[in-house]
């Protein structure tokens, strides 16, 4: 026997199963037990929301013969013609296909003859708008007036492009996109019925990228289910499947973006590709991860409806959000969507994407003002940290000032451990190693300063509050260690330390890759 799709294999058979558009639903039962059952319908919304389905309900309860409540029986010969597609009682068509004025002639012919069984001669025109003006202006007539027996159920994703003579003929029903808990339900109801185990998480992914559609989600769902077939379906099977990334790498984007580090962007992004990621769901899912924080930032009583995280991405997700302005979120979010518009049709998405972070990085790229507010907030951080910007067009000549003797440190070099000595000379490896298995981790090491501390341990020194944050995080310190204890096969005791410029000066930190090359004074 032949699998079956899901979207196909669970098409509601009861108007109870039709999910998130109970006003049509209720109003279309209303007419079916009042007897007020109208001659011709125009379903339109985007795709996927259920019109076909529920066009053939509307057909199958017409022609039922003991109809239940407004439901169809689904038990008399006529609901088990119709579910088989076998009732003359029931003409679907595809105007994509079938849109010239020949082939409306034909259904204006076939419409003189009343149905041999059955109430009702239903006929579902798919796509309805894509009939050209011809097959319209043919149609007009019977639609407006057709026998008693015939009813016209038109389905369209664009009710723009249909002549307002016909929309005046039809009661308009708008089907609008299914929420995404909806649809997480239902994927879970339809997992218990197939005996599939699925983390809740999994499905709420699906349920998002389904964008509204019911059909897409089941048949993301079953693409998935296909791949892991026989496994528990997690939410890391999914990302893979569908070709997402998880919400960490999404913050270490934001940093380095933040940070203006083009370097860790496009290392992000070639490690991002190289995971078979698809480029066009990553901005898609990115821009939906610079939404979370924008309303993070915006509103104060946030709850799991409006923002779909796990409660322990939650907390991380504030923290970052209390980091990061409006107007910098409002720009890289404009800039992503109309990246996102560009790409569906590219050949080079990767070229793309990569001209799209740098912009984002150097907004003196651009003249909006969005971009003009952001280069205003680096020039005011620079200044904050004692930075002076230099102007190509005019740079001020700043009269040479006599420098102060460096104040020597009190660690001297021949003091140092041979195991410190060697992790400094080492040091560059080191990061290199740490690149591989997080670029994001590499580059803050290397603008970070490696020293020592007063018990002859490795301190790692940033200027950066976000690179603190982001060091402090689960595990990355321990990679840091662990690669140093790798080279020079020793333990060693590392600890991170925060300077800030306004406060400290970077020359009283000891570097200890200056300190092992510092020549040796002799006192007499």
């Amino acid at each position: 026997m032949s699998y079956t799709a899901l979207y196909r294999k669970f098409r509601p058979d009861h108007f109870s199963d039709v999910k998130g558009q109970e006003h049509i639903v209720s109003t279309l039962k209303n007419q079916i037990k009042a007897g007020r059952i109208g001659h011709a319908y125009l379903f339109c919304g985007t795709r996927g929301t259920g019109k076909t389905t529920v066009a053939k309900l509307l057909a199958k309860v017409v022609n039922c013969e003991q109809p239940v409540d407004g439901n169809p029986c689904n038990e008399c010969s006529m609901c088990k013609a119709i579910a088989a597609q076998t009732s003359m009682n029931v003409i679907e068509i595809d105007a994509a296909s079938n849109n010239g004025v020949d082939n409306v002639r034909e259904i204006v012919e076939e419409v003189r003859y009343s149905p041999t069984e059955g109430r009702y001669k239903v006929y579902i025109i798919d796509e309805v708008h894509m009939l050209s003006t011809g097959a319209f202006n043919a149609l007009l007539k019977t639609i407006e007036e057709p026998p008693s027996y015939v009813i016209f159920i038109l389905a369209t994703t664009e009710v723009h492009k249909i002549p307002i003579t016909i929309l005046s003929r039809c009661q308009r029903y708008d089907f609008k996109r299914i929420s995404i808990d909806t649809i997480a339900k239902r994927l879970e109801e339809l997992m218990e019925e197939e005996k599939i185990e699925a983390e809740e998480k999994a499905l709420r992914y699906v349920a998002r990228v389904a964008d509204g559609s019911m059909r897409d989600a089941l048949s993301l769902l079953d693409q998935c289910i296909s791949f892991y077939l026989g496994k528990k379906l997690t939410y890391d099977n999914v990302l893979e499947v569908l070709g997402a990334v998880d919400t960490m790498v999404f913050s270490e984007l934001l940093q380095f973006i933040r940070s203006q580090n083009v370097t860790g962007c496009i290392q992000l992004l070639e490690q991002i590709e190289n995971g078979g990621r698809e480029l066009g769901q990553f901005i898609i899912d990115f821009i939906w991860y610079l939404r979370n924080l924008l309303l993070l930032k915006n509103t104060e009583d946030v709850s799991d409806m409006i923002i779909e995280v796990s409660s322990e991405n939650m907390e991380a997700l504030r923290k970052e959000a209390s980091m990061v302005e409006e107007s910098m979120l409002i720009r890289y979010i404009k800039n992503l969507s109309e990246l996102s518009n560009q790409i569906r049709y590219a050949s080079r998405k990767r070229v793309m994407v990569e001209i799209a972070l740098i912009k984002l990085c150097k907004p003196q790229m651009e003249n909006n003002p969005d971009s003009i507010l952001e280069r205003i907030r680096l020039l005011e951080e620079k200044l904050e940290n004692g930075i002076m910007p230099v102007y190509k067009e005019t740079v001020a000549t700043v009269p040479e000032q006599k420098k102060e003797e460096p104040v020597k440190s009190t660690i001297l070099p021949q003091a140092l451990p041979e195991d410190l000595k060697e992790a400094a000379r080492k040091w560059k490896s080191i990061i290199s190693q740490v690149m591989r298995k997080s670029p994001a981790l590499g580059s803050i090491l290397q603008a970070s300063t490696l020293s020592v501390d007063g018990n002859q341990g490795l301190v790692i020194v940033v200027t950066n509050p976000l690179d603190k944050e982001f060091i402090d995080r689960d595990g990355q310190l321990d990679l840091i260690k662990n690669t140093i204890s790798n080279q020079i096969q020793k333990e060693v005791n590392l600890s991170l330390r925060y300077v800030d410029r306004t406060k400290e000066r970077m020359e009283d930190v000891p570097d200890l890759s200056k300190l092992i090359n510092m020549p040796i004074e002799y006192e007499d």
